[in-house]
C-alpha cells in the first residue's frame, strides 16, 4: 500500500484508533470489531506486549486494514515496525531520527508534539502529520488557534477524542483524529466484549459524518 493511498484512508475515516492493550491476546479480534463498526486504521502502541510480532499477523491476515506502530521512540524500532508491515508509524514526541528512517521507506510518520515550537520543528523535519498531544488539555480551541498561523500543517490531536468531541476537533481545523480509551475501551478489551468495541466505533463513524455533513 503506497504511501499517498494511506494517507488518503486516514484522512477519509478521520479517526484511527488506538489499541493499547497488557497483552496481545485478543487484538486481532478486536480490531474485526472495530472494522464491523466502520474503522479500518488501526494503531498497535509499542507499550502492548508482543507488539511488533501483532503486527505481523494482522497485516497478513487483515491485507485491507491499514495497521500502524506508535509509541515509538527511536529509528531502531521504527524500521523493526515497518519491516513487519506497520503501514505508518506514530511517535508521542518530536524524534527527528524516526522521521528520517519513515522518509527513507516512504512510509508515513505521524510526530508528536504539542506547542507551536514543536508543531513547525516536526512538520519542518518531514513528517505527514502532526500529532497534537495530550490535546484534551486545550481541545478544540487550541486547534483552531494553532491552525490560525498554520494552515499548511496537518493536526491530528490525540487525547480527549471522543464521539462527543470529535466533531468540534474536526470543524476546528483537525484533519484526522486518534482515540484510544474512549474507543477501545480497556475493561472490554480485556473482557473481549467485541459488541461493545464495535458500538462504540458505530458512534465514532457517525459522529465523523454528522460533522461533516455540517
Amino acid at each position: 500500500m503506497k504511501k499517498d493511498i494511506v494517507l488518503a484512508k486516514l484522512k477519509q475515516q478521520k479517526v484511527i484508533a488506538i489499541i493499547r492493550a497488557d497483552s496481545s491476546d485478543g487484538l486481532l479480534d478486536c480490531a474485526k470489531a472495530l472494522a464491523e463498526g466502520g474503522l479500518t486504521a488501526i494503531e498497535l502502541t509499542m507499550t502492548t506486549p508482543g507488539a511488533l510480532k501483532m503486527i505481523e499477523q494482522v497485516t497478513v491476515q487483515l491485507p485491507d486494514f491499514v495497521f500502524g506502530l506508535g509509541t515509538v521512540l527511536d529509528a531502531e524500532t521504527a524500521r523493526a515496525g515497518i519491516l513487519a508491515g506497520a503501514k505508518f508509524i506514530v511517535t508521542p514526541a518530536l524524534r527527528p531520527d524516526v522521521i528520517t528512517l519513515c522518509r527513507r521507506y516512504s512510509v508515513p510518520v505521524f510526530a508528536g508534539a504539542l506547542t507551536p515550537t514543536e508543531i513547525v520543528n516536526a512538520w519542518e523535519a518531514g513528517a505527514d502529520a502532526v500529532k497534537v498531544f495530550p490535546a484534551e488539555f486545550f481541545g478544540p480551541a487550541y486547534i483552531k488557534s494553532v491552525k490560525g498561523p498554520l494552515p499548511h500543517i496537518d493536526l491530528f490531536p490525540t487525547g480527549g477524542v471522543t464521539p462527543q468531541t470529535i466533531g468540534d476537533f474536526l470543524k476546528a481545523g483537525a484533519t484526522a483524529t486518534a482515540a484510544g480509551g474512549a474507543l477501545v475501551d480497556g475493561k472490554a478489551l480485556k473482557e473481549k466484549n467485541w459488541a461493545a468495541i464495535t458500538a462504540k466505533a458505530k458512534e465514532f463513524v457517525a459522529a465523523v459524518a454528522a460533522a461533516s455533513a455540517k
